[in-house]
């Protein structure tokens, strides 16, 4: 199932890849398995990765869910690796200091500086939360977190949009870790080198699934 996190595939193009190993599943079987593993999965990978650096960037996204507007709230490190992830109703000041909070927790430590656009719930939130901590409000510098949207939007279209603020909150989290870890740089790696490189991530990855485990197929 991990096709499904690494690729922006339909249900129907995922499904016909995995007939293609004799594998037959459903719409059921893929959300009931994201429910179960997609997250464990995904701490894991975090696990795995170095601490956060010095400097977040914060951002905000709308998307469309059942018709309702809901907010899709995003934070990421100096090299795009995703902090948190929360969707809400509105980009207010309660949600902003909520957000702040969960990351504060989740993280361990408090950045150096964080980055964001120019929202006033930001600003308001960050005099709260983290006073000490220096905030740079200036839409152009946060280009870093709004191009951390673009595989989210890839598979909100693929998928045809959430059915739930709450399905797409636990799927985004487990999203956003696994399918990174499928998508190194490429533009930066000799072919050789991606070779290897996708090699030692998918040994990662049949580790932290116990994959190698597994009685090979018939």
């Amino acid at each position: 199932m991990w096709l499904y996190f690494r690729f922006p595939l339909s249900f129907r193009e995922a499904e016909e890849l995995m007939l293609e190993r004799g594998l037959i599943v459903s719409y059921e079987t893929v959300r009931r398995w994201c429910v179960k593993s997609g997250q464990a999965y995904a701490n894991c990978l975090r696990r795995r990765r170095p601490r956060p650096g010095g400097k977040w960037h914060l951002d905000e996204v709308f998307t469309k869910i059942n018709r309702v507007q809901k907010y899709v709230w995003r934070a990421v490190d100096a090299n795009g690796n995703v902090l948190d992830i929360l969707v809400q109703n509105r980009p207010d000041k309660p949600v902003a200091r909520r957000f702040f909070r969960r990351l504060l927790k989740r993280a361990g430590q408090a950045p150096r500086v964080i980055v964001t656009d120019k929202l006033k719930s930001y600003g308001a939130a960050h005099r709260e939360v983290m006073p000490s901590v220096e905030h740079r409000s200036h839409k152009g510098l946060n280009n870093r977190a709004e191009n951390s949207h673009q595989p989210t939007r890839q598979r909100e279209r693929a998928m045809k949009g959430f059915r739930s603020p709450g399905g797409a909150q636990r799927f985004l989290p487990a999203f956003t870790r696994i399918s990174p870890h499928f998508r190194p740089h490429r533009h930066l790696m000799t072919a050789h080198r991606h070779r290897l490189e996708m090699l030692i991530r998918f040994a990662i990855w049949n580790h932290i699934t116990a994959a190698t485990s597994l009685p090979p197929a018939a």
